[in-house]
């Protein structure tokens, strides 16, 4: 790849000169092959890498970011729009409401809108059977496919919040603070990236840059629909940018453990627990005792498994003959992953051949791998710090025990940042607070971050 350009490998380290000037001083770099790699080369690679490109983040890019003075209020007011409707992710109803919302303001943008299959959602329920549900449908925009450079911006539009949650409506807390279903999670989120663009699309750079915008329905339940559609649209760009919340302490999100929900079904056997209790097999304590034994699997920090649901068994004059276990997994790396599969495989074939009578079943599987930060990644951590210098930022990375669309991206070998959303917390409650100065903040930043990328 390099031979090609003519060039050394190098990586660039970010100083910046006190006239905000940021210069790049290359030093040795041994690179590290991502899973996929594009015929052609990508950003990461043809822009840090070549020692004749000069990354001037002066004045000149910033005066671009002057679009979005003045529009905070505006910004909050559709934060505000989008939480106020109900988009839990099975009120398909809600969703197509928020998407048409979504449609209508991402419209003057430009550019080609493109269908998605969005796959049915496979589950078990609490008679041990697999049921399908269907899903919303998710959005799907590109502009200047044909531009050197292509970038994806991604977010979801469902939350946890279902119809039937007393969570439905935002409240002003203060001048800086909004509690809404949402709001961060990731409805705020969505306004950024909007925002980002709209300033982006208003600078002449932007016809150096192709962009896909991808908004799926499904993200709150790990993606079942739209997981397929993720990995193949990665393929396309040479990076991502996400648009998941920062941490509550303000930092952006660097590495992400990945994530798994497994059901266990067990068959026993029916018997009357007073005429002919031997003949019975107990499905429940059965299952009471894999739940345990998979609890004390919880010998590594790394690694939790938490059973999360039990459900089972009838009358009580009935020897249960059915039981369902829900336990959901994290993981740190891949090989953590790989040993957590062996050791369930285990535990099952070890209940089945010793319980005469009893019959375990295992459904699900690892929905999102465990996210790493790739040398790729690093570089691109390293463009967002230089961005955030400046703007006056110091931009800070912590790890996460929280899986995103992030994680499957990575799996895909496309680098990404999954964390440009605003600041807030209390995520996943009826406490889920936006701050609210933080929306012009990061746009102002994922902004610049696109200017930077289009810069020749």
């Amino acid at each position: 790849m390099f031979a090609e350009l003519g060039v050394t490998k190098q990586r660039f380290e970010f100083k910046f000169n006190p006239k905000l000037q940021l210069k790049l001083t290359p030093v040795p770099l041994t690179l590290k092959k991502s899973p996929r790699t594009n015929a052609k080369l990508g950003i990461v690679d043809s822009i840090l890498n070549k020692p004749s490109f000069k990354m001037n983040l002066e004045n000149e890019l910033l005066n671009h970011l002057s679009w979005l003075d003045g529009r905070d209020d505006e910004m909050l007011s559709l934060v505000e729009g989008l939480c106020n409707q109900n988009s839990g992710t099975y009120n398909l109803q809600g969703i197509e409401a928020v998407r048409q919302r979504l449609l209508a303001e991402f419209g003057p943008l430009g550019g080609n809108q493109h269908d998605v299959p969005v796959a049915l959602q496979e589950t078990v329920n609490d008679q041990g059977s697999v049921v399908q549900t269907p899903l919303g449908p998710a959005i799907h925009l590109s502009k200047r496919p044909d531009a050197g450079h292509q970038v994806i911006l991604c977010i979801h539009m469902d939350t946890v919040y279902g119809l039937d949650h007393p969570f439905q409506k935002c409240r002003r807390i203060d001048e800086h603070h909004l509690n809404g279903p949402g709001v961060i999670d990731a409805k705020g989120g969505l306004v950024v990236m909007l925002y980002a663009l709209r300033c982006f699309e208003a600078s002449p750079l932007a016809q150096n840059l192709g962009w896909q915008v991808f908004i799926n329905p499904d993200e709150e339940i790990g993606s079942p629909g739209t997981g397929d559609y993720i990995e193949k649209i990665a393929s396309t760009a040479e990076l991502a940018l996400l648009f998941e919340p920062s941490l509550p302490s303000g930092e952006l999100v660097s590495w992400r453990k990945g994530t798994g929900s497994f059901s266990f079904v067990v068959y026993g056997r029916a018997a009357h627990s007073g005429r002919e209790f031997a003949k019975g097999r107990n499905a429940i304590a059965a299952l009471s005792r894999l739940m345990v034994a998979i609890d004390e699997l919880n010998r590594d920090p790394e690694v939790t498994y938490n059973v999360g649901r039990i459900s089972g068994g009838g009358p009580l004059n009935i020897v249960p003959d059915l039981a369902i276990g829900r336990v959901n997994i994290r993981v740190r790396t891949l090989a953590q992953q790989a040993l957590v599969e062996q050791e369930l495989q285990q535990l099952v074939d070890d209940f089945n051949s010793r319980w005469d009578g009893i019959k375990i079943e295992t459904h699900g599987h690892f929905t999102s791998p465990p996210k790493i930060v790739c040398d790729e990644t690093e570089r691109l951590m390293k463009r967002i710090e230089a961005c955030g210098n400046l703007l006056g930022e110091s931009i800070k990375w912590q790890g996460s025990g929280g899986a995103s669309d992030g994680n499957k991206f990575s799996a895909a070998g496309l680098p990404n940042i999954d964390s440009l959303g605003p600041e807030g917390g209390e995520i996943h409650s009826s406490n889920e607070f936006l701050f609210i100065p933080s929306l012009i903040r990061k746009a102002r930043l994922v902004a610049l971050i696109l200017l930077s990328l289009a810069k020749k």
